[in-house]
């Protein structure tokens, strides 16, 4: 697509700031306890220790409901060295249960400090977020989730995690002694917000990209793993955005992954506003992109994930 092209595909998402109402769930509204467990209870896959890093978490935030809710796994960001467990975990739990959806904060492995080469990179944040999706929906009855109503929100590191288990699937396994195995891993819907999505690219996020996959990769790995390449009619529905101004993670990303699903006839919607900086969380007092979780809020709505009034 060339650059005029690109120009108007922004100013049609800027256009849906006009009379948009405002979602602004407060952190600090009561929510039902949180719940922490370990991820793998019998130990990941290549783990190199049993110290904090090695034991990925799920940090489960409940709500009471009458019926089985729809549920969202939350990746936050931080570069694949770090997770921004506040504004991109433990805010966005209390806002989806505002809602009335369930949440599990996934605190996948990382690369850790420094670029020392400790640490973990491909596949274990990938296997961690596809076992967090696969564990709400396996135990779906005990947690009062709707097993089909699964989907995973991230944040810039943390939504090319979210991109690539949307493209990258565990086919469920019916016959597995594990019963997380015996259910997919493929999300039912996506939520990504200001996404690292392209490798190998001018626009890509050079750290994220070195923790992930390290300093010299396969090109075979950059293509794997740059997201945009990885979209097909299977990508779950997505609702992308991003912030024009964003010079950490260029809007470029969002707008290669959202022409990728159009490409593949994937119900998409995405939303670039023109101010703000990178991790801008829910956006509260930023005039323009603070819509978006309204937006996002109507978006699930009409997909069926909010409990019907």
């Amino acid at each position: 697509m060339n650059r005029k092209s690109l120009a108007i595909l922004v100013f049609l998402s800027l256009a849906v700031l006009i009379e948009v109402p405002l979602w602004a769930q407060d952190s600090n509204a009561e929510t039902t306890h949180r719940i922490t467990e370990l991820l793998w209870p019998d130990g990941p896959p290549g783990a190199g220790g049993k110290e904090e890093g090695d034991l990925p978490q799920l940090i489960i935030t409940q709500v009471a409901s009458e019926f089985p809710t729809a549920a969202v796994v939350i990746l936050p960001g931080g570069g694949y060295h770090g997770h921004a467990m506040e504004h991109e975990g433990y805010q966005f739990a209390d806002w989806f249960a505002a809602m009335g959806i369930q949440t599990a904060i996934c605190t996948y492995r990382l690369r850790g400090k420094g670029n020392d080469g400790k640490g973990y990179g491909h596949p274990r944040p990938m296997q961690d977020a596809q076992r967090a999706i696969q564990t709400l929906r396996a135990r779906a009855k005990e947690l009062n989730i709707d097993p089909e109503r699964v989907g995973v929100i991230g944040f810039s590191a943390g939504g090319h995690l979210c991109s690539t288990v949307s493209t990258h699937f565990l086919d469920a396994k019916a016959t597995d002694a594990d019963p997380v195995a015996r259910v997919s891993s493929r999300p039912d819907f996506s939520i990504l917000c200001y996404p690292v999505i392209a490798f190998g690219k001018p626009y890509t996020h050079r750290g994220s990209q070195q923790n992930l996959i390290g300093p010299k990769p396969d090109p075979k790995l950059i293509a794997e793993l740059s997201n945009e390449r990885q979209v097909t009619n299977e990508t779950p529905p997505t609702f992308i955005f991003h912030t024009a101004e964003d010079q950490v993670v260029p809007v470029e990303n969002s707008l290669q992954y959202y022409l990728a699903l159009q490409s593949n006839s994937v119900p998409s919607e995405l939303h670039v506003f023109p101010k703000g900086r990178h991790g801008v969380g829910l956006a509260r007092q930023l005039p323009g992109a603070s819509q978006w979780p309204e937006l996002c809020r109507q978006w699930l709505s009409r997909l069926g994930m909010l409990p019907k009034s």
